[in-house]
């Protein structure tokens, strides 16, 4: 079996957690990308700086499957826009699942989605390209997850919960179920949230309160 190859876009705090996700699956990783090189190095000891986004396209076989290590604790824009990018220039991106990660049956995953250590995503839950769902994150039964959606570490999706594409919900937040949060959303961390909200709000607290951007 050939191995894949696979190179990392970014290299920031999520790269690194992508990359030791990466050491523990049958892939071979060329490098990583950024607009400039690590300055200490200390990330990339092993990995190679292969340049900025824009000479990965133009030097790389789109053969290579991409990593996109574009973290985010607001509205997950960058990540989205490099998703779209390199999806322009006719790459493709592997599917990232932590060897720790429980994956129930029925559940169906897009192009490029990251579930990392810890995570728990239960059946019949759907998740959509590009979408990461982040350490020990837990998301129960038939929820829908929309495009280039962040779940951040240790946030608990209770049954049935929609999340509108864009959307970043943070850290430690729990969310009752069948719950309708919508597109560009942003959830603060540690809330609570227990009713339904519309399209391009931001809200947090116990219980989530809608504030202004």
């Amino acid at each position: 079996m050939v191995t894949q190859k696979v190179i990392l876009l970014g290299g920031g705090g999520h790269a690194k957690v992508l990359l030791d996700a990466l050491r523990l699956l049958p892939v071979d990783i060329l490098g990583y990308t950024s607009p400039r090189q690590s300055a200490d190095g200390r990330f990339v000891a092993d990995i190679p700086y292969l340049g900025t986004d824009e000479e990965i396209a133009s030097h790389f076989d789109i053969n290579v499957k991409l990593v996109n290590a574009v973290g985010s604790v607001g509205l997950p824009d960058k990540r989205a826009e490099v998703y779209a990018r390199f999806k322009q220039w006719g790459y493709s991106f592997l599917q990232v699942i932590h060897p720790s990660a429980v994956i129930g049956t029925g559940v169906r995953l897009g192009e490029g989605v990251q579930i990392m250590a810890g995570a728990v995503i239960q059946p019949d839950t759907t998740i959509g390209a590009n979408a990461l769902i982040n350490t020990r994150a837990s998301v129960d039964h038939d929820c829908q997850i929309g495009d280039h959606v962040h779940i951040a570490p240790g946030t608990t999706l209770c049954g049935a919960v929609s999340v509108g594409h864009t959307t970043h919900i943070g850290a430690g937040t729990t969310v009752i179920q069948g719950v309708h949060i919508g597109r560009r959303c942003l959830i603060g961390a540690g809330s609570l949230v227990i009713r339904d909200l519309a399209d391009g709000k931001k809200a947090y607290g116990v219980p989530a309160k809608e504030v202004s951007w």
